[in-house]
């Protein structure tokens, strides 16, 4: 014989239902129109941000086209000062770097060396750039202000440099063992010049002064069959 439904489970039940419903009818009065209110404040910052993206890659691409018009055509020099500065400040820091070099490279130029040092000892101050930028930025200034200088002001900036292994081991290493003859340390000069013309990684001009410059001090920096072949 089938059990008849208990009629109290049923309306306690309904009543249950009833009062879900209402709960959810005062939420939506008191805060219906604050969360329409967060959803469409989401969506505007979300918007806000895909604009922002387009427009971040629209300017890369732009400072792109303009620095490359100014390498490939060095001859408007007044319209290329101006594109190199506003570039100089660009947050590329790729594009920021190679238009600071490039205002270094117009200075020299016009045979400023105290500013076109100056503007690479910006390069190698600025820590929000790559290492190597910098890193190379240090030697071009270097290799300006080489011969007014002091030796050993020259061998603890580039020390770190010149050392194998590092991009910048041989112009970094050349200009240190240059120094060295400076203070008359050829026992230092002199071994330095032999690994630079043995580093296969070197410039081939740079390694052939190398060579010149090892032979004058007395180290041999030819390498015979048998090294080469050596492991």
């Amino acid at each position: 014989m089938a059990v008849p439904p208990n009629p109290d489970e049923a309306f306690l039940r309904e009543v249950d239902e009833e009062l879900r419903r209402d709960q959810l009818a005062s939420v939506w009065t008191r805060y219906g129109r604050w969360l329409i209110l967060a959803v469409v404040a989401a969506l505007a910052l979300f918007g806000g941000f895909l604009y922002w993206q387009h427009h971040k890659t629209e300017a890369a691409g732009k400072q792109g086209e303009e620095l490359q018009a100014v390498v490939e055509d060095p001859a408007a020099k007044p319209a290329n000062a101006k594109v190199l500065q506003e570039l100089a400040g660009s947050n590329v820091e790729g594009y920021r770097a190679t238009a600071k070099f490039a205002q270094a490279d117009a200075l020299l130029q016009k045979k400023d060396l105290k500013g076109a040092a100056g503007k690479l000892a910006e390069i190698a101050a600025d820590t929000s750039l790559d290492q190597p930028f910098r890193d190379l930025a240090l030697v071009r200034q270097t290799s300006i202000e080489f011969d007014d200088l002091k030796p050993d002001v020259i061998v603890n900036r580039l020390r770190p440099l010149a050392v194998k292994g590092n991009p910048w081991f041989g112009s970094a290493g050349e200009l240190v063992a240059g120094a060295y003859l400076r203070m008359n340390r050829k026992d230092l000069a002199g071994p330095l010049f032999g690994q630079i013309a043995r580093e296969e990684t070197v410039p081939a001009t740079l390694r052939q002064r190398a060579v010149q410059m090892a032979g004058v001090l007395g180290v041999d920096a030819v390498e015979t069959p048998e090294e080469k072949k050596a492991p």
